[in-house]
């Protein structure tokens, strides 16, 4: 059976899908749950820590979910730079149509029904964090670079002889995140349209043959 916190922070989220923020009671959430309302205070401290646990949840399983795109393709071995921003874009499209938090998190525009930015925010670290409650959501300048970092280190895996210099193949990358982030805001006609541009971009930076 999950562990209380996790099952607070399922209440909540599927709270979201029913009434804005502002809406959400938290002795609701503790009923949902199964648990007191104590118990609820007791892991996040107040109605903002909450938030800043379920904001900082659904990134963290957005970006497991990048790497985990991101190692299929390098595991291939017919990969390159450019099929890996494509991989890591599709995954990110998805993510942020299906997840308003993902999408809110990645844009920094949450709208009334989510829950505002409750505190300072840090970076999302790819090493295991301390407790969440005390910890600011991810903002968009973050998920950036923990995107282009992860992005960076497949197509360092695919890399072969002649491949450009790490800093150039970094800066391609975080072209293709920034890239990616404008059809979250301005979708293409598909997702697929979209990772076809990313990929593009990516092997003009890195002045790579197209690929049929």
């Amino acid at each position: 059976m999950p562990a209380a916190r996790e099952l607070l922070l399922d209440a909540a989220f599927t709270a979201l899908g029913t009434r804005p923020w502002h809406g959400v009671r938290m002795v609701d959430v503790a009923a949902a749950a199964g648990v007191s309302r104590q118990t609820l205070y007791n892991e996040f401290g107040s109605k903002d820590g909450l938030a800043r646990a379920l904001v900082r949840r659904e990134a963290e399983s957005f970006l497991a979910g990048v790497d985990r795109s991101l190692a299929d393709v390098a595991e291939r071995g017919d990969a390159d730079a450019g099929d890996c921003c494509a991989a890591a874009a599709v995954w990110t499209l998805r993510a942020a149509r299906a997840n308003p938090l993902v999408r809110a998190a990645l844009t920094g525009c949450r709208g009334e029904r989510l829950p505002a930015q409750a505190a300072p925010a840090v970076p999302a670290p790819r090493t295991p964090p301390p407790p969440s409650a005390a910890r600011g959501a991810p903002v968009p300048a973050a998920l950036v670079e923990r995107i282009r970092d992860s992005a960076a280190e497949a197509v360092g895996r695919t890399a072969g002889p002649g491949a450009a210099d790490p800093e150039a193949i970094r800066r391609a990358c975080e072209t293709a995140v920034r890239v990616t982030l404008s059809y979250v805001v301005a979708p293409a006609a598909s997702d697929v349209e979209a990772a076809g541009q990313v990929a593009r971009v990516v092997r003009a930076l890195l002045d790579a043959p197209e690929r049929s």
